[in-house]
C-alpha cells in the first residue's frame, strides 16, 4: 500500500501524523510512504530523518494525495484538500464530523473511505486513539487555565 503523509495546513496545527519511527515500521512492513516535504518540521523532524527511515519525499500535497492509497493525517481535510480526495482512497485522521456538516458531505461525495481516529473502538468499548488525546487535553487545560489566571492576562493570579 502507498501511504501519503501530507503537511498539515490547519491553522496552528504543527503535528505530523507519522514520525520517522512510524515510517520505518510501515516501510519494513512493505508499504511505500510518501511524506510531503517539511511535513515534520513543526514536530521537529527533518526530511532527512524521513528519508533515512525509508520515506520518499514529495514536494506537494497534490502528489501525496494523488499517488497514495491511504492518506494519513492528524486533522480533518481543509477545503483546499477536498478536491484531492478520491473514490476508494482511505483517509485516516481525526474528523469530528458531528460539528462539520460540509466536510461530511464532501467526504461522502468524494467516495473516500474515511476512518476517524475518534471512532476506532476496541471490543471492550474503549477508544484507544481518542483516550490519549483526551488525557493530554485534560492536563494541558490546567496549565492554560493557570496561565490565564496570571497577571499578564489580568487574571486574579499573582
Amino acid at each position: 500500500m502507498i501511504i501519503g503523509v501530507p503537511k498539515e495546513i490547519k491553522n496552528e496545527e504543527y503535528r505530523v501524523s507519522a514520525p520517522p519511527m512510524a515510517v520505518e515500521v510501515l516501510t519494513r512492513a512493505g508499504h511505500e510512504v510518501l511524506v510531503q516535504s517539511t511535513a515534520g518540521e513543526g514536530s521537529g523532524f527533518t526530511d532527512e530523518e524521513y528519508i533515512k527511515a525509508g520515506a520518499t519525499i514529495v514536494s506537494t500535497a497534490e502528489e501525496a494525495f494523488g499517488r497514495a492509497d491511504m492518506i494519513y493525517k492528524v486533522k480533518e481535510p481543509m477545503p483546499s484538500e477536498y478536491p484531492l480526495l478520491r473514490r476508494k482512497q482511505i483517509l485516516f485522521t481525526y474528523l469530528h464530523l458531528a460539528a462539520a456538516e460540509e466536510l461530511t458531505h464532501r467526504l461522502m461525495d468524494s467516495g473516500v473511505i474515511a476512518i476517524a481516529y475518534e471512532t476506532v473502538e476496541l471490543p471492550d468499548g474503549s477508544l484507544p486513539l481518542l483516550t490519549p488525546m483526551s488525557e493530554i487535553a485534560g492536563r494541558v487545560a490546567i496549565q492554560v487555565a493557570a496561565q490565564y489566571l496570571g497577571r499578564m492576562y489580568k487574571g486574579c493570579g499573582k
